[in-house]
C-alpha cells in the first residue's frame, strides 16, 4: 500500500468514525434519561451493534481485532526483549523459509550504505503503521542475533485503522550496539492522532541524508511503482530495500506482545511460521553485509533458509 493511498484511506476512515462518533454520543443521551435498567441494556446493544457495523465495513482484520483489544505500552520490560532476543536458534533453524509474503528487494549499482564503518540498516516508519508494527518483529530477532537492543518501547498500530491495535515495539529512543553492524530506527509519527489537523502526531524527523534514501530508494525503479513511497522502509547496506510488511498483520490481531512472543519458539504456529521465516530471510540478507559473521548465526540452517533466492 503506497503511502497516499495508505492516508486517504486513513482520513476516509476517521471522518467515518467521526459521525458514528456523535450518533453514539446522541443514543447515549438518550439512555441517560431512562431507567438504569434500560440504560445498561441499551449501551450494551449500541456496543454491539456499532463493532457489527464496523467489522461488516473494515474487512476481516478488523473483526480478529476488537477495538476493545490494545497491546501494551511503555518501555519494554526486560525479560521481553530478552525473549525475541532469544529465540531459539533451533526453532529458527526448523521454521527455514517458513511463510513470508514478501522478501527484502536487492539493489544493484548502488553505493554502501554505512556508518562507522559498518553495514547500516535503515528504518522508517511510524507507530500508527500496522505495517511497520509487523515488521518490527522480525527486524528485532535478526538482528538480535549481530547485536543487542536497548531502549525498545512497547507502541502498537493506530485503534482507528486497518488492523487496529496490532501489538508490537518502537524504535524511538532506542539504541543498536553490535561489532558487525549499525541500526538507525526513525519513527516519524505517534500512533495517537494530532492534537491540530489531519494525521498522527509528530515524532521523529529523518535527517537530510535519510529522507534523501527515502526518496531515492522508496521508489521505482528500485521498487515496483505500486508499492513507491510506502512504509516501513528500511535499506539493509544499501544492498536490500524493505517496503512494506513481508506477511499479512492480521496474524497479530487482538494480541499482546507477550502472547506473540510466547508464539515464536513453537515452530508449528502461524504466527513464528510468518515472524520467524521473516527474521531467516533478514539474517540470510545481513550475512552477506556482515561477510558471513558471526560464523555461528551465518552458517547455521536458518541464515541458509534463503541462500539463493536473495542477490
Amino acid at each position: 500500500m503506497s503511502a497516499k493511498s495508505f492516508e486517504d484511506n486513513r482520513q476516509a476512515r476517521q471522518r467515518i468514525a467521526a459521525q458514528r462518533a456523535a450518533d453514539q454520543h446522541r443514543r447515549t443521551m438518550l439512555v441517560v434519561a431512562s431507567t438504569a435498567t434500560a440504560v445498561i441494556l441499551l449501551a450494551v446493544a449500541a456496543l454491539v451493534g456499532a463493532r457489527l457495523l464496523r467489522h461488516s465495513n473494515s474487512g476481516t482484520a478488523a473483526a480478529k481485532a476488537p477495538s476493545s483489544v490494545q497491546a501494551m505500552t511503555g518501555p519494554a520490560p526486560a525479560a521481553l526483549t530478552a525473549q525475541l532476543a532469544g529465540v531459539s536458534p533451533a526453532v529458527l533453524d526448523k521454521v527455514g523459509a517458513g511463510q513470508v509474503n514478501t522478501l527484502p528487494v536487492t539493489v544493484t549499482k548502488a553505493p554502501a550504505l554505512t556508518s562507522g564503518g559498518k553495514p547500516e540498516i535503515l528504518y522508517i516508519g511510524a507507530e500508527y503503521c500496522p505495517y511497520c508494527a509487523a515488521e518490527r518483529w522480525p527486524l528485532i530477532i535478526a538482528l538480535s542475533r549481530f547485536g543487542a537492543f536497548h531502549g525498545l518501547q512497547l507502541t502498537h498500530s493506530s485503534s482507528s485503522d486497518v488492523d487496529p491495535n496490532t501489538p508490537s515495539f518502537s524504535f524511538h529512543g532506542a539504541g543498536y550496539t553490535s561489532d558487525y553492524l549499525s541500526f538507525t530506527g526513525v519513527e516519524t509519527n505517534t500512533d495517537q492522532p494530532a492534537a491540530t489537523g489531519n494525521g498522527y502526531g509528530v515524532l521523529d524527523t529523518p535527517t537530510a541524508a535519510e529522507q534523501q534514501v527515502l526518496s531515492t530508494y522508496d521508489a521505482a525503479p528500485y521498487l515496483p511503482a505500486d508499492s513507491a513511497g510506502a512504509i516501513p522502509f528500511a535499506d539493509l547496506g544499501g544492498r536490500y530495500l524493505i517496503s512494506g510488511a513481508s506477511y499479512d498483520p492480521q496474524l497479530l490481531a487482538g494480541l499482546t506482545q507477550q502472547q506473540v512472543a510466547a508464539t515464536l519458539d513453537n515452530p508449528g504456529s502461524p504466527i513464528a511460521q510468518a515472524v520467524d521465516g521473516t527474521a531467516n530471510a533478514l539474517t540470510t540478507a545481513l550475512c552477506k553485509l556482515t561477510g558471513g559473521k558471526p560464523a555461528a548465526v551465518c552458517t547455521s540452517a536458518a541464515a541458509g533458509a534463503y541462500q539463493g533466492k536473495l542477490g
